[in-house]
């Protein structure tokens, strides 16, 4: 009997703030009032593709003292220890040890901001926290969608009746993410991704960071 497996998988993490109204409200606060003061908290220096609808902070968030920055931070980087040590196999003690570093920034998109296609070197995990998905025009379903690029790209090299309609997990789509206020997902750092165009009203708010990890 044939036997069909899925090797090479991707893993990612997703988890839900407990109370995102509340935790998002400030952080959307913040953040609105820390843009309108201009390169004072930009990044002085962005490279991949974007366009003048998305602004994108310095990369030293975390740091920031304000409360509502302080729980978030400790969310996200509580996921990323646990995903890396349940992955790892490390045990409670080993866990215990984990040190993160990181950098996260914050992103503030109005209508037809986009981010080009980009991973995140010198980290092994990063991650995005949804803010705000903002209100999206009821024709444009992948308006503002976080879309993973299919990492397996040289898999369509050649295509024929044998495997142009493999079934999902097996084909060659790339995976698209329409975040929701209080989620975040968690994923390798290699992995190519984008944001596609947001098509909507009001502000598509989300926190990125990456984390490079060692043990103490």
């Amino acid at each position: 009997m044939l036997q069909i497996k899925a090797l090479f998988p991707v893993p990612f993490g997703y988890d839900q703030h407990p109370d995102p109204v509340r935790l998002n409200t400030a952080l959307s606060d913040l953040f609105i009032a820390r843009e309108q003061e201009g390169k004072r908290h930009a990044n002085p220096g962005p490279i991949t593709l974007r366009n003048e609808q998305v602004f994108e902070s310095h990369f030293h968030l975390f740091s920031w003292p304000e409360p509502a920055i302080v729980e978030l931070r400790d969310f996200c980087l509580s996921r990323v220890s646990q995903i890396a040590a349940e992955l790892n196999g490390y045990d409670a003690a080993t866990r215990a040890r984990l040190n993160i570093k990181t950098d996260a920034w914050f992103h503030v998109t109005r209508r037809n901001g986009f981010f080009g296609v980009h991973n995140h070197p010198l980290a092994s995990w990063s991650g995005v926290y949804c803010v705000s998905a903002g209100e999206h025009d009821a024709n444009q379903p992948d308006s503002g969608l976080l879309n993973f690029l299919h990492p397996h790209i040289g898999q369509s090299m050649y295509l024929d009746a044998g495997n142009e309609r493999f079934k999902f997990p097996f084909g060659t789509q790339n995976y698209g993410l329409s975040l929701q206020p209080g989620q975040l997902v968690l994923f390798p750092s290699w992995l190519l991704h984008q944001v596609l165009p947001f098509y909507g009203e009001g502000e598509r708010i989300t926190v990125a960071f990456n984390c490079s990890l060692s043990l103490r």
